[in-house]
């Protein structure tokens, strides 16, 4: 073995770093995301008391269940998109007569494809295991559903825009865009346990009253109609935002020529 080449190739890999800032804030990203919320997960647990920890492994499944609602719709929009790049078909795609809504709305509903075959699948899986019912949050699951699967559809639209204005270095986006809000949105654990700055960005996000919302009819049965009335407005100012975002985003790269550049590279 001769120590230089490998010493080479080591420092080629250290430049392929050095040039893609994205890479860097990588290495430090999904650890920190992994402390944050297995950290709060703890935090919750300690202050538990005794109404809420017999419950807590139904909060748990329930919040994973919900969080892969959320995820699989947004990895719908953008791994098609993803896809289409990374088949160098974008611009056969856009040279064609296709529009920019028709073609979100048919990744969106893949999306929801997938989403309904995995949700049909760890329903059952959920229930088997661990006797754990979905279909015990009665009507209030329609709602808090349709609430995610939004989220999710803004999150991939604004990813896909990061992508065409950024180009391949912005790839991971896809996947730690969700992940991003994750800590956030108290999917393992009630707002309280946050710190007061993060509460606000908390509260800020529509999926954060769903999963409070969960826990909410999973502990009393009682649906919290405030919750998703928040949800739903949140909801709607993020999806117009995102929309105008990729409208805009689109526009740009088309005239810049970036369609081409992504979709052949």
């Amino acid at each position: 073995m001769n120590l230089q080449r490998i010493g080479v190739l080591v420092l080629r890999y250290v430049f392929i770093y050095r040039r893609s800032f994205i890479r860097l804030i990588e290495i430090l990203f999904w650890p920190t995301m992994a402390l944050l919320v297995w950290g709060f997960v703890a935090s919750f647990i300690q202050r538990a008391g005794e109404g809420d920890l017999p419950r807590f492994i139904s909060f748990l499944i329930g919040a994973m269940i919900f969080w892969d609602i959320l995820f699989r719709a947004q990895q719908g929009i953008s791994l098609s998109f993803l896809e289409d790049v990374w088949a160098r078909n974008l611009l056969n795609i856009f040279c064609a007569p296709v529009r920019l809504s028709e073609y979100v709305l048919a990744t969106f509903l893949f999306g929801l494809m997938r989403v309904g075959l995995t949700l049909a699948f760890l329903t059952i899986l959920a229930w088997v295991l661990y006797h754990f019912n979905l279909f015990s949050l009665g009507f209030a699951l329609i709602p808090f559903i349709a609430n995610l699967l939004a989220l999710g559809c803004t999150v991939g639209i604004v990813t896909i825009a990061i992508v065409l204005r950024y180009g391949h270095g912005a790839e991971p986006f896809a996947w730690a865009l969700p992940f991003l809000l994750q800590p956030f949105s108290a999917v393992f654990y009630p707002v309280s346990v946050l710190p007061e700055a993060m509460q606000v960005v908390s509260w800020a996000l529509p999926s954060t009253y769903v999963f409070e919302g969960m826990r909410e009819v999973i502990r009393s049965g009682a649906i919290p109609w405030e919750n998703l009335g928040w949800a739903v407005g949140l909801n709607l100012i993020y999806l117009v935002v995102a929309v105008w975002l990729l409208m805009h985003t689109f526009a740009v790269a088309r005239n810049r020529g970036l369609l081409g550049k992504w979709g052949m590279q």
